[in-house]
């Protein structure tokens, strides 16, 4: 593979070699993993950056047809959308469905819009461990919104803030017990929460749902990132294409107050060095599953089941084996 050909094909804005970068910088094979990195190097200094959006919910709220419907909208408006969908995978097999492709059958037609459904594989939150580096290629690639979809709504979750300038969280309109079931945690990082389906007999609904929100959001600690009013809940009718622009309106207004007074590219930079360290505990990981790591850590897991030594001990003694460190104390 000619990784300059590819870096250059992405830079013109080919959908094709976009494709092929992502399915690079997805594979596991180490021959891969040194294209991939040389590709990113090669495109790292293309000065080009997006929207990023991360959007999550709970099965079943309609986060296909709102994507639709709201990348329809920005593409009307002359942007280039790409969306990164991650599908739950097989904890037996690994496998995916990859049906959110299909399920968006208008804007992946568009020209101005790259769809690219991904396996979430074993990784926290249901995000792709390759995710980001997608992102960088759709933002190489000149995309002007890059949404990152994510399954379901936990704690884990908020994994996703850690790749997106902007995180929302959609919800179906539901009764006051509702609210419970949504954890603490993904309130904290959501940054606009949608409730979805306010049309027809659950418009009523999804106004007190809005509301109930709303006051809820005004409970939370202040955080520093957010101006007067955010975050903040709205409703939206993904079907019947109603509140769209009021929403996008919304993430440009906080974006751009974020960009004025620093915390977006002071966020950016947190990101950074939270997917260095990442980096560095997954290289750490994948070391511990190659051998003679891998043997010494069965032998001892071995020793562990039976009863011969604790696991604290058993911990202590293959990191300072194989580190030179032992466990604090």
């Amino acid at each position: 593979m000619d990784i300059e050909d590819l870096a250059e094909r992405i830079l013109a804005g080919e959908r094709r070699a976009l494709a092929r970068g992502i399915t690079l910088v997805e594979s596991g094979r180490a021959d891969h993993k040194t294209m991939a990195r040389a590709l990113l190097e090669r495109l790292r200094g293309s000065g080009r950056e997006a929207m990023r959006i991360g959007l999550s919910g709970t099965p079943g709220v309609g986060k296909s047809t709102f994507i639709e419907s709201f990348g329809m909208m920005l593409v009307a408006q002359g942007l280039r959308v790409a969306v990164l969908a991650v599908d739950p995978s097989s904890a037996r097999t690994g496998g995916s469905i990859l049906g959110d492709k299909t399920r968006m059958e208008r804007l992946s037609r568009s020209r101005q819009a790259f769809i690219r459904p991904s396996p979430a594989q074993s990784h926290l939150g249901g995000v792709a461990r390759r995710t980001r580096e997608a992102i960088a290629l759709c933002e190489a690639a000149g995309f002007d919104v890059v949404l990152i979809e994510t399954v379901g709504v936990g704690q884990s979750e908020t994994v996703v803030a850690e790749m997106s300038d902007l995180f929302l969280l959609l919800l179906a309109p539901a009764g006051g017990d509702e609210l419970q079931g949504v954890k603490r945690g993904i309130m904290e990082t959501a940054d606009i929460i949608l409730i979805n389906k306010a049309d027809g007999d659950l418009k009523a609904t999804a106004t007190r749902t809005c509301a109930d929100y709303a006051g809820a959001l005004r409970l939370l600690r202040k955080r520093p990132q957010d101006p007067e009013g955010f975050p903040k809940a709205l409703t939206v009718s993904a079907a019947l294409e109603r509140g769209l622009e009021t929403a996008w309106a919304e993430i440009n207004a906080l974006a751009d107050w974020r960009r004025e007074t620093g915390h977006f590219a002071g966020r950016r930079a947190e990101q950074a060095r939270f997917w260095f360290e990442a980096e560095v505990r997954e290289g750490l990981l994948a070391r511990l599953r190659r051998e003679p790591v891998k043997g010494a850590m069965a032998a001892l897991a071995a020793q562990v089941e039976a009863g011969q030594i604790s696991a604290e001990l058993a911990a202590d003694e293959l990191l300072e084996t194989y580190l030179g460190e032992s466990l604090p104390a």
